[in-house]
């Protein structure tokens, strides 16, 4: 794991690099954090825009690398203990996904825990590839699943996964309504997507029907909707304003700089700075790493 910046350091690097802005091809960003971010902590109990749910700010993303029900903490035998771990650690937040094959690992690992101390996120697949089986039946058939992967008589949120179609509110009307209608009788809290194109969350700005939304966010544009992150970010304002909770996902660029210190760094910094996003997740593979974000929050928002 990349070491980590101390404070002193931190600073140094952020003034030599222009003390208010990072230069990144067309696009002007700045880093610095606003001071009126209300994160005070990456533990600190955050509410996920109008839903009323209330997790902590740093998630643990299950998924690093994942299809096909599996991802790599799953391949490498360590789902159970790492999602236990980072509950022993303070996290309270656990993204999972069908398609990731975590839900039976996250109901061990937390089984004997209060549960309404954490909150369990999934996510259905609808379109082709993602699960093993090519049948793709209807949400309150898929949620009733996931209940018992979860051992749990209820989840805090079920989106749909990964959608890139500008039009996908329309076209998913009908798993839109049956996730309402789990909503109604309590069985989810809230419901919402995750977006892998910009027209799409573009769509899921303009829908009342998200609750939640999953968006892929870092100042380099890596592994995000458009190469050009200045894109992105009036759209994430546009669904914060709006009440729904936005979740911060890639921050890391998909892994693919999570070797490099400085862009972690200045990923964590650029999206404290936004102020529009309620709270983050990070694909952990050990504990370390755990440790690791933790400390390279608290360093960053000193």
């Amino acid at each position: 794991m990349s070491k980590i910046l101390t404070r002193r350091e931190f600073l140094t690097r952020t003034v030599s690099a222009g003390a208010a802005t990072i230069i990144l091809g067309n696009t002007s960003l700045a880093p610095g954090i606003n001071k009126s971010v209300r994160i005070k902590d990456p533990l600190q109990m955050v509410t996920l825009g109008n839903t009323g749910i209330k997790t902590t700010f740093l998630g643990m993303g299950t998924g690093f690398s994942g299809g096909n029900r599996s991802s790599n903490i799953t391949r490498a035998g360590v789902a159970e203990s790492l999602i236990r771990q980072a509950y022993e650690k303070g996290i309270r937040f656990f993204d999972c996904a069908d398609s990731y094959g975590t839900h039976p690992y996250t109901a061990t690992a937390l089984k004997g825990f209060p549960r309404e101390e954490y909150t369990v996120f999934t996510k259905m697949w609808v379109g082709q590839g993602g699960v093993p089986e090519p049948e793709r039946p209807e949400a309150d058939v898929v949620v009733e699943r996931f209940r018992k992967e979860l051992d749990s008589d209820y989840i805090d949120l079920v989106q749909i996964h990964c959608m890139t179609d500008a039009l996908w509110t329309d076209r998913q009307k009908r798993q839109m309504d049956k996730l309402e209608n789990l909503k109604a009788k309590n069985i989810i809290r809230a419901h919402g997507v995750s977006v892998h194109s910009l027209e799409a969350m573009e769509a899921a700005a303009d829908s009342p029907w998200v609750d939640v939304i999953h968006v892929r966010v870092n100042p380099y544009g890596e592994a995000m909707d458009k190469k050009d992150p200045s894109l992105v970010i009036p759209v994430i304002e546009k669904l914060h304003k709006s009440g729904k909770g936005v979740i911060g996902m890639k921050l890391i660029g998909n892994g693919n700089f999570r070797n490099d210190s400085d862009k972690i760094d200045a990923s964590l910094n650029y999206v404290l700075g936004l102020g529009t996003v309620d709270l983050i997740t990070v694909g952990f593979e050990n504990p370390e790493q755990i440790d690791n974000y933790l400390a390279r929050i608290r360093n960053a928002i000193a």
